[in-house]
């Protein structure tokens, strides 16, 4: 690894070291048990042991990180490693999600009042946050196998990857827009609406590129710009 590539590198290790610093300064307030996992309605539904919290938070940040470094080496044809600085963006923005989504984790086992509201709303606004950024980037990524909508047609065709992605991103960044103000709006039931959202904005560029797949094949041509 080169070394200005290891600068960059640090500072995603300093701020994944922040979740785990964060821990152990609540630790002496934590219950015996804490939650663990959160229902829809952002209830807490299964309950464990403080410890368990080191393993989640430590096993999230570090098991995501170390897939996202080998990914490049494993990549068969170097696609990946071709990008430069875009997957390295993609990197970060995904590891400051997990530490940001770290510090709710460790916040709500260590509240009180588990689940409340706000801090459940903070977390749809997170996740509606990721889904903007997505839908911004998967728009200029370049065929690949590990990154974007990776059907049989995207990755056979790369006119089927550009259009399902133009796509795609349109529908990530406006899924993530209202994923983010759903909370806001509707007071009850934007479970159920966010979970169709999410859905649909996956489902539909997937049929998309079959669809623009099997007519290029039929026509024998380039799909038109």
């Amino acid at each position: 690894m080169k070394n200005f590539e290891i600068k960059k590198e640090i500072w995603i290790w300093v701020m994944m070291a922040l979740p785990l610093l964060y821990l152990a300064h609540v630790w002496p307030t934590l219950p015996e048990m804490v939650p663990t996992h959160f229902g829809m309605d952002g209830q807490p539904n299964d309950w464990s042991h403080r410890s368990s919290l080191i393993f989640i938070i430590a096993g999230m940040l570090v098991g995501i990180y170390l897939m996202l470094t080998f990914i490049p080496a494993i990549d068969p044809k170097r696609k990946i490693e071709s990008m430069g600085n875009k997957y390295f963006l993609f990197k970060l923005f995904l590891m400051v999600f997990i530490t940001i989504l770290s510090f709710f984790c460790i916040q709500m086992s260590a509240s009180k009042n588990a689940g409340v509201p706000g801090m459940v709303n903070m977390v749809f606004v997170l996740v509606g946050g990721m889904f903007v950024f997505l839908g911004n980037y998967m728009q200029s990524i370049k065929p690949n196998y590990f990154i974007g909508i990776r059907t049989p047609w995207t990755l056979e065709n790369e006119t089927v990857w550009r259009k399902t992605h133009q796509l795609g991103g349109k529908l990530y960044f406006a899924a993530g827009l209202l994923v983010m103000i759903l909370p806001f709006v509707l007071k009850k039931h934007y479970q159920y609406i966010y979970l169709a959202v999410i859905f649909s904005a996956s489902i539909i560029p997937v049929v998309y590129s079959f669809i623009i797949f099997k007519r290029q094949k039929a026509s024998s041509k380039d799909i038109p710009e």
